[in-house]
């Protein structure tokens, strides 16, 4: 059974990508998000899902629900930067009037195109920023965005593609802030993921351009227990080394989360305090700030996109299910 439905939340329409393993609903006209994931053969929910009672917060924090994408992602120092010749300055509004987390909220998506076949099924998702007067106001070089989501099995791929439409390079980065659920049983999960460093923080969570060493953390490259973690962490990932997350439950149920080495340099993880009810797994392309770092692009991981020249980013969630044996 591999079908795509339409359902409603909150009035706003939802796609149901189903392939009888995994249901993954989407919501185009309010930020495009993957607002849920449902694991139909283990009967659990993968991520954060918002109720609909939460519409009013959704709308001011989309980021805390499901697979937000963040463009870009992390915090700018004072919404303030120069590229190109060109200043810019984006809406201050976190602390110390800094920018968080982006131009992209609740813009809404067009479905362009869906597919249904043996192997899968897909909703192709499509949005220009030049529509959007409050994104162009903070950047006026107009983007197309395309995203496709195709699942199949128990595997779901996101594949986004970015086109500068206008006529000046801008600085791009994105990330995604994906809110995976640990059951209140942090003591069952074990994270694992390539890391070499943590990037350190000023006083208000600007990254210095400065590394600190991973101490108690190194064990995220074999296996870190999450009892007791309380993360808000910058990570880079070593060269060489994949853009790999497995977060695997005590019974070897597994969550692998993946992007594209390619682009995604930097990992942050986010338990909203002492790990209980869940954990952010979050692939980012740049550095948070990356703009205003005396750093070079190989290292900050920001995209120098040029005008015409269209990047394609790829990300993928699977599934994989403890091994039966008699």
């Amino acid at each position: 059974m591999n079908q795509v439905t339409k359902g409603q939340w909150n009035g706003y329409d939802t796609y149901i990508l189903n392939t009888g393993r995994l249901e993954v609903t989407l919501l185009p006209r309010l930020g495009n998000n993957v607002i849920e994931i449902k694991d139909l053969q283990e009967k659990r929910d993968v991520l954060r899902k918002p109720d609909e009672s939460e519409l009013a917060f959704y709308l001011q924090k989309p980021y805390h629900f499901g697979m937000p994408i963040l463009i870009p992602p992390g915090r700018i120092a004072k919404g303030r930067f120069e590229y190109d010749g060109a200043s810019y300055q984006f809406d201050q509004n976190t602390a110390n009037e800094n920018h968080i987390h982006g131009l992209h909220r609740t813009q809404a998506w067009c479905v362009s195109d869906i597919e249904e076949d043996d192997e899968g099924c897909a909703v192709t998702t499509e949005f220009s920023s030049s529509d959007d007067p409050r994104w162009s106001a903070q950047m006026p070089e107009p983007l197309k965005l395309q995203m496709t989501f195709r699942l199949q099995g128990s595997e779901l791929h996101q594949h986004l593609h970015v086109t500068n439409k206008g006529k000046r390079s801008i600085p791009f980065g994105m990330g995604y802030h994906t809110w995976f659920l640990l059951d209140g049983q942090p003591d069952q999960w074990t994270l694992k993921l390539p890391v070499e460093g943590i990037y350190t923080l000023d006083d208000q969570l600007l990254p210095t351009g400065e590394f600190s060493s991973l101490g108690d953390l190194d064990t995220l490259n074999t296996g870190f227990n999450l009892k007791h973690s309380d993360l808000d962490t910058i990570f880079k990932i070593p060269e060489g080394q994949p853009a790999e997350a497995f977060l695997t439950r005590n019974d070897g149920y597994a969550i692998q989360y993946s992007a594209d080495r390619s682009y995604f340099k930097n990992w942050v993880l986010y338990t909203k305090g002492i790990a209980d009810q869940f954990l952010c797994i979050e692939p980012y392309t740049w550095l948070p700030n990356a703009p205003n770092l005396d750093l070079p692009n190989e290292v900050t991981g920001l995209i120098n996109l040029e005008p015409g020249q269209t990047v394609e980013l790829h990300t993928k969630l699977q599934i994989h299910y403890p091994v039966i044996t008699d």
